[in-house]
């Protein structure tokens, strides 16, 4: 398509339709000391200089392959085949973006209905849709799910719920009248263990949601707390941020969860400097019609042969405003797609060798850092993260290892910079990437700046 720019007389004829003299009457509403602001960038220069001074800063960069890398809480270092990046270029997946034309868009369909397949099984669910932004608005949209379903505006975040997720979650529940009501952040126990968490539940509440493992890496049977929200009528969610974690652990379906989100960047899709990510999001069978998102479904042509087309959503329903099940009426495909590859490429015995390699790492880092002098390892179990406890506040220390080029882990106050009570806390997220040159340079910093 050739780019045509509009001329005087264009302007002009749409000024006069809108009503206005000349363009700045456009930013009427937008304080004169925020217009025109001093950007500290560079003149025009040529191509090839712009390319050499951006490649400079982007060299400035410290990727998770420059030396050893222990963070975690929500992304995560995974090693992502080659073979991943080579099939997403295909042409065969070059069909139009937006689907919603079935007969020239099913390459996009049917990779969107095998990743569908995927996720349903992964996370223990009946249905899944076609991927959500990231896990933090999947875990938004879950909740305003559950109010739809049971008609309650009482929403219960657990305190081991990350609190980004639990940030987006509160927004959004918020903005349509919704309770939320966050059970306080505890280091120490686990979803299972935590009496205040099941003290909230009444038959007010639409949903309680609950991560596992949890932002401090604990791992809970979610099936008591099913089983308390169900006896109220209220639904269980389940996050789950490292979704590699299932391929070693129950699913939150398989533990009565009603509805589970999840962040699918583990797989298929690197770090990326913080995205683009992949939401999953499954639920049961019956509540199929209130699921947000887009919904890839199988069916037949005229002549009988296999098709793949949106189903039980159409594009008018996407803009029905506050009648629509979803503000998000797209998904992410290309980070769907690339989930769906590695995900055929590993299959199920590859994922559990995956999550076998990032436990086995997880555990011979826990057991050499907890050796050091002063820390504490307050975890009874853990997938592949796990939290340590410092005799010292935790951000310095890892400002002081970062500056010995390693990435020690996420210090608790910057994901609860509100709790005092947290700021010796340090987050490790050790992974099949992790090996024993990465932890022995752990030990050996964290050892020194301590």
């Amino acid at each position: 398509m050739r780019y045509l720019p509009l001329n005087d007389a264009d302007r002009a004829e749409m000024r006069d339709v809108i009503g206005i003299n000349n363009i700045d009457d456009l930013f009427a509403d937008v304080p004169k000391d925020a217009l025109n602001p001093t950007l500290d960038l560079p003149s025009h220069q040529s191509e090839m200089a712009v390319e050499r001074w951006l490649g400079a800063l982007a060299a400035k960069n410290r990727t998770a392959d420059d030396g050893p890398f222990f963070i975690g809480a929500g992304a995560y270092r995974h090693h992502v085949p080659a073979t991943v990046d080579h099939i997403i270029q295909r042409s065969e997946f070059l069909t139009s973006y937006t689907p919603y034309q079935p007969e020239i868009a099913q390459g996009t369909l049917q990779y969107l209905f095998e990743f569908q397949t995927q996720v349903a099984s992964l996370l223990g669910m009946e249905v899944a849709n076609a991927s959500m932004y990231d896990g933090s608005t999947a875990c938004a949209e879950a909740a305003l799910m559950a109010k739809r379903v049971t008609r309650r505006k009482k929403i219960i975040l657990a305190g081991g719920l990350h609190p980004h997720y639990a940030s987006v979650t509160r927004m959004n529940a918020e903005l349509v009248g919704c309770e939320v009501i966050h059970a306080p952040a505890n280091p120490l126990k686990n979803a299972e263990e935590s009496d205040e968490l099941a003290a909230l539940i009444d038959d007010q509440t639409a949903c309680v949601i609950v991560q596992n493992p949890d932002a401090f890496g604990h791992i809970a049977d979610l099936t008591p707390l099913a089983e308390k929200a169900h006896a109220t009528g209220a639904l269980l969610v389940g996050v789950v941020t490292e979704v590699v974690s299932l391929g070693a652990i129950k699913s939150p379906g398989e533990m009565g969860a009603d509805i589970v989100v999840a962040e699918g960047q583990s797989i298929g899709n690197s770090l990326n400097f913080g995205g683009p990510y992949v939401g999953l999001f499954a639920t049961r069978q019956k509540y199929i019609r209130h699921m947000p998102g887009r919904l890839c479904g199988k069916t037949v042509d005229a002549e009988g042969k296999r098709g793949f087309v949106l189903t039980l959503s159409t594009r008018e329903q996407h803009i029905r405003r506050d009648k629509a099940t979803s503000n998000i009426c797209t998904n992410s495909g290309l980070c769907a797609l690339a989930f769906s590859i590695h995900m055929s490429l590993l299959g199920e015995k590859g994922l559990r060798t995956m999550a076998t390699l990032s436990h086995e790492a997880a555990i011979e880092t826990a057991d050499a850092v907890a050796a050091v002098e002063g820390v504490e390892l307050l975890n009874k179990s853990f997938f592949n993260e796990f939290t340590l406890r410092l005799p010292v506040e935790a951000e310095p220390i890892v400002e002081k290892l970062a500056a010995k080029n390693i990435l020690a882990g996420v210090p608790g106050v910057r994901l609860w910079p509100e709790d005092d009570a947290l700021q010796n806390l340090l987050i490790i997220a050790a992974t099949e990437t992790t090996n024993k040159q990465d932890i022995e340079a752990l030990v050996r910093g964290l050892g020194e700046v301590l």
